[in-house]
């Protein structure tokens, strides 16, 4: 990866420089803005590091020059302690991150890393992009079904207008990909897409998360935090599991919705936002508001555009092309193939995971596969009978049931890889270390004779 450095101090520039080329960077340095542009002109770069203060061409009017000219081009700037808050704006502007004097050099070495992982997904997505392009001419949303080129259509329709959405669907379905096409085909595709999920914070981290704090709002706030609503400004906010929100929440929301305004917690400042708003359920919410767990009056602020995204079960010719993009994704070049039989039983399976399990699923079957290059039935590892899967009908409690079937599944894993620990885990989605763990609280000792 490219970098250019931009610092009118000689020893920064010097020995930064020195350091990322260490570390296995390529990297040019320059003293001021003008002279980064220059450079820029001639040269693509994948990061550009710069101090805000600089003679002539300071660094703030260097990152508009970027992110006009040059907008694939990361940008971190540097900046002195009384310069964070405009430091803090710039990200606003498109900068990835900023540093404040004095600093470590490792540190920057760490960002820059990041920027390169970054930029090393970027590739990825645009190769990926490209060749789902040529399956489907829709972005990452694969399927040639009816139900699917509905939800194209919807697309197109509502991604210019700045309306709410809200996106509906069971979980695994693909609501995140939907609300990333939206926002790429809307008017706000240059600014930022920020994704929250409602699920994953209790209710005062999520307050937290959303609304961001002041210094000293709390014990533990020894800074201010920005929170996603404003980093979200000039952009869009992508709330999942909008369902799981409290009662608490769902009223700062909803004024975030009529007003486009909130205050930091422990502060008093009013924050104007410009955001568009995309929500998603994997629940009836309307439903939700009947029982008085949802405010009706926020659930129709949200419900301007609704999308409903269809189970994997109700399109189900999509399963081979599906299938055969998971392969482009997993398969790392590689030739892999279908057996016939193997897609008869994809075909007859309920899917309950929607589209996610037939994507782990796929995953699973290409590490199992091994070098045959054929996906064949029993590399799935689907049920064959309901009975197969969910027990003998045993009244147990809901624990030990899925501790069973935990059991289970983990002893057939181990007996279809042959006893490699490596390999199981993988395919199990869980570290070595923790099917160890498993094995020894499941008392599974022979590893290649299934448990049950």
């Amino acid at each position: 990866m490219k970098i250019l450095i931009a610092d009118d101090e000689q020893g920064i520039r010097l020995t930064l420089k020195d350091s990322l080329e260490e570390a296995g960077f390529s990297v040019s340095a320059v003293a001021n803005g003008n002279e980064a542009v220059n450079m820029l002109r001639e040269q693509k770069f994948e990061c550009v590091i710069s101090d805000i203060r600089m003679p002539g061409m300071d660094g703030i009017s260097l990152l508009k020059y970027i992110k006009s000219e040059r907008p694939g081009t990361e940008v971190i700037l540097i900046t002195a302690f009384g310069d964070v808050e405009q430091a803090v704006q710039a990200m606003k502007s498109g900068a990835n991150d900023y540093i404040v004097k004095p600093f470590m050099n490792e540190e920057v070495i760490l960002k820059v890393k990041k920027i390169e992982q970054l930029h090393e997904l970027k590739v990825e997505n645009l190769k990926l992009k490209q060749q789902i392009s040529e399956d489907t001419g829709f972005g990452n949303l694969v399927g040639r079904s009816p139900e699917m080129k509905e939800i194209f259509n919807l697309i197109e329709t509502v991604s210019p207008t700045d309306s709410s959405v809200l996106l509906c669907g069971e979980s695994g379905t693909g609501k995140e990909l939907v609300a990333n096409l939206i926002h790429a085909k809307s008017l706000r595709k240059g600014k930022t897409l920020v994704k929250l999920s409602c699920a994953v914070f209790p209710e005062t981290l999520l307050e937290d998360e959303l609304f961001g704090h002041e210094k000293g709002a709390y014990t533990d706030a020894k800074a201010k935090k920005i929170g996603r609503f404003e980093q979200a400004d000039g952009g869009t906010i992508f709330l999942d599991d909008i369902d799981d929100m409290s009662p608490k929440i769902q009223v700062k929301l909803l004024r975030v919705l009529q007003e486009r305004c909130f205050e930091r917690l422990g502060g008093t400042e009013t924050v104007h936002v410009d955001i568009r708003i995309i929500a998603a359920t994997k629940k009836d919410l309307g439903k939700l508001v009947k029982e008085g767990f949802f405010r009706e009056d926020l659930y129709y602020r949200l419900n301007v555009i609704p999308i409903g995204i269809p189970s994997l079960r109700d399109h189900m010719q999509d399963i081979k092309l599906l299938a055969e993009h998971f392969i482009r994704m997993y398969g790392k070049d590689a030739d892999y193939s279908i057996a016939p039989r193997t897609l008869e039983r994809m075909m007859s399976y309920g899917w309950p995971g929607n589209v996610r399990e037939l994507e782990n699923a796929i995953e699973r079957a290409i590490a199992l596969a091994g070098e045959s290059k054929e996906l064949k039935e029993e590399h799935l590892f689907l049920p064959q009978k309901k009975d197969a899967l969910y027990g003998s009908g045993d009244s147990l409690k809901l624990r030990d049931y899925v501790e069973k079937l935990s059991a289970r599944y983990i002893a057939e894993v181990l007996k279809k890889t042959g006893g490699k620990k490596s390999l199981a885990a993988k395919v199990l989605g869980i570290s070595r270390k923790s099917l160890w763990e498993k094995m020894k609280e499941y008392n599974i000792e022979n590893e290649k004779k299934p448990l049950m």
